[in-house]
């Protein structure tokens, strides 16, 4: 549309075309949508399929090549062994994958501000080490020695975000630092015995080995869930509708909430025919909804992705970028302290390798197999679960053909290179189409 400026001659402008009724206000909405992408809501099949198309073209391939990715690994290791689909082992995978993920989760976190942690892997096996010697040998409390192993990922995250922020020493250094003075610390705190057994009996252990949903109360969850989301839809549409801005229709927000039920429901389905769905799964689980909830509906989750996209523009707009980064690296380390205490419940014990191996590099492996940007400000909870998913994946795969280590290296390498090089296309497509 377009209207006469001084000159007489036809120039743009930003009002939307004139009607009345309810026409004028969907042509409103519609209008108010085309000047920001971002708010863009295309109405049925078609338009979904359309708005995909679009974001695919613009660089943001959101979790697609993972998913694509997951779909290839599950079909070629059933095809080369029909037990990798089975309950039994989807059980098994669940149940891997949980501790890692945790240590993940916080990986997420510091990669969207674009930053590192080398060191939750010594953190973790800190936390088993402190956890196994004070409710072991000193008899603590099992509760008083899981906050205090909780305690200790918090202060050693205050402790990086104070290095980072004072004086600036990059945190590459800072948690390569923390890598080696922790893994000491860890061997300090064992001892010269270097390895001490959790009680089998403990409730800690039995969270970790034994303790399953039972199947109406995992059922109640996948409910829950599915009506969670179909509320948060609709509230997004009436905040959406608030704002003259386009919103999904009922029928749709019952449909994709209808999806997430029958999907979700056919998982547990299938894991309830084997042991079922554990309770570590769904702690961890848990987690990153908590997570995903405080990254997208809060202040401080649209501060952490304004950071991570440009760290100068949002000081300018007045966020409090060193409470962001010191906030972000308390979480890391907390979620590293977590998942150290989940692995030393799973194997009922705590040593000197606890935290070592190759538990640091899957954790941000997974983070940025996931969909989690290593430019920064681009990712989510969620690559933490796909990007384990991913790796346990692999991992129980080879097992299962009788590969052994160097193998699963390898291969889980090259996704990892896959991962990046997807990445850096993407973020180059977004760039080109002016979305970076």
């Amino acid at each position: 549309m377009s209207t006469t400026d001084r000159s007489g001659t036809d120039a743009p402008t930003n009002e939307p075309p004139a009607t009345t009724g309810e026409q004028a206000q969907v042509l409103q909405a519609e209008y108010a949508d085309l000047h920001d992408e971002r708010l863009i809501q295309h109405k049925g099949i078609g338009g979904a399929v359309r708005e995909f198309g679009n974001r695919v073209r613009g660089g943001d391939l959101g979790s697609l090549p993972v998913v694509i990715g997951l779909i290839i690994i599950w079909g070629v290791f059933q095809a080369l062994n029909p037990v990798f689909l089975s309950p039994t082992n989807l059980v098994n995978l669940t149940l891997q994958m949980a501790a890692t993920g945790t240590l993940a989760l916080g990986v997420v976190l510091v990669l969207l501000l674009g930053e590192i942690d080398l060191s939750i892997g010594s953190v973790s096996g800190l936390s088993a080490a402190i956890l196994a010697v004070t409710f072991v040998q000193m008899d603590w409390p099992l509760a008083v020695s899981i906050l205090a192993s909780i305690l200790a990922g918090l202060l050693i995250g205050l402790f990086y975000g104070l290095l980072y922020n004072r004086f600036g020493v990059p945190s590459f250094v800072i948690t390569l630092a923390g890598l080696l003075g922790f893994l000491g610390l860890q061997l300090w705190v064992l001892g010269r015995t270097g390895s001490i057994n959790i009680p089998f009996d403990s409730w800690l252990v039995q969270f970790a080995q034994q303790m399953f949903l039972p199947e109406w109360l995992a059922y109640a969850l996948v409910v829950l869930t599915a009506g969670a989301y179909a509320l948060q839809l609709w509230f997004t549409g009436r905040r959406r509708a608030a704002a003259n801005l386009s919103s999904a229709s009922l029928l749709s927000i019952l449909l994709r909430a209808g999806a997430i039920l029958v999907l979700l429901g056919i998982a547990v389905w299938y894991l309830n025919t084997g042991r079922g769905v554990s309770v570590m799964f769904v702690f961890f689980l848990a987690l990153v909804v908590i997570m995903n909830f405080f990254l997208t509906r809060t202040s401080w989750g649209r501060s952490v992705y304004a950071v991570g996209g440009n760290v100068e523009a949002a000081r300018r707009a007045g966020i409090r970028v060193k409470r962001i980064y010191l906030s972000v690296f308390m979480l890391c380390s907390t979620f590293a302290a977590v998942g150290g205490l989940m692995a030393a419940a799973r194997l009922a014990a705590a040593n000197q390798s606890s935290g070592g191996g190759d538990i640091n590099l899957n954790a941000i492996a997974a983070a940025v197999i996931g969909g989690t940007s290593l430019f920064g400000g681009r990712g989510s909870a969620f690559s933490a679960l796909l990007g384990i998913l991913v790796i346990a994946s692999i991992a129980s795969g080879l097992t299962l053909l009788n590969l052994d280590s160097s193998v699963r290296f390898m291969v889980t390498g090259a996704v990892l290179l896959l991962a990046v090089i997807v990445d850096a296309l993407s973020r180059r497509s977004r760039t080109a189409s002016g979305r970076a």
